[in-house]
């Protein structure tokens, strides 16, 4: 790899007040190719499986039911994000001159909110690539499982983690017309990246 004291170095950074509207509109292809579809295809199965399940809620005592729903759910969230994070730090790692040394993972105290960090530059493809994986396995595979078996259970967990994936989309199309050559590394404090450019 070349010295990187040879390229030029910018910010690439997301604001964090802009980001929770921008994520709506990141969102909202996954509404077009999904939700939609999925309401137009399944609505009537999927309203009667709702049903069903409020039935066995009644049957099996209410509070019961819905804390042991609740728990899954909170479990099933926590361990996506978590995995979020891991398939970020193995696809990278995967082009990381060093591999998973390379990798760090943490938690933001404050926001309560599991990271991934690459020490390492990494060619904009390869970046990218990484940025985009949690989104694609966890959110668009289960989406479109959700959408052509009418499951409601897949459609709700890809567009939950569709959704959650929306920060990197936002990184992703500010790198989608860089120039293949240049390196982009994670910024280790702020919602971003730095980006090296070279003409060389």
């Amino acid at each position: 790899m070349q010295e990187l004291d040879k390229f030029k170095k910018e910010e690439i950074l997301i604001d964090p007040l802009k980001a929770q509207f921008q994520s709506i509109i990141f969102f909202f292809p996954w509404l077009l190719l999904f939700g939609l579809p999925f309401f137009l295809i399944w609505s009537f199965s999927a309203l009667h499986n709702i049903k069903l399940v409020m039935f066995k809620l009644v049957s099996l005592g209410t509070m019961v039911s819905f804390v042991t729903i609740f728990s899954s759910f909170i479990f099933m969230v926590l361990n996506g994000i978590i995995l979020h994070e891991f398939i970020h730090g193995i696809t990278w790692a995967r082009f990381a001159k060093n591999g998973h040394k390379s990798i760090k993972y943490g938690i933001i105290w404050k926001a309560i909110t599991p990271y991934c960090h690459c020490k390492e530059p990494l060619l904009v493809k390869h970046y990218i690539l990484g940025a985009l994986m949690p989104g694609l396995i966890l959110g668009i595979i289960p989406s479109f499982y959700g959408l052509v078996s009418g499951n409601l259970i897949g459609i709700f967990i890809g567009g939950f983690f569709t959704l959650a994936a929306s920060g990197d989309f936002m990184i992703i199309s500010k790198l989608l017309y860089q120039n293949a050559a240049y390196y982009v590394q994670d910024h280790p404090s702020k919602i971003g990246c730095y980006i090296y450019k070279s003409d060389l």
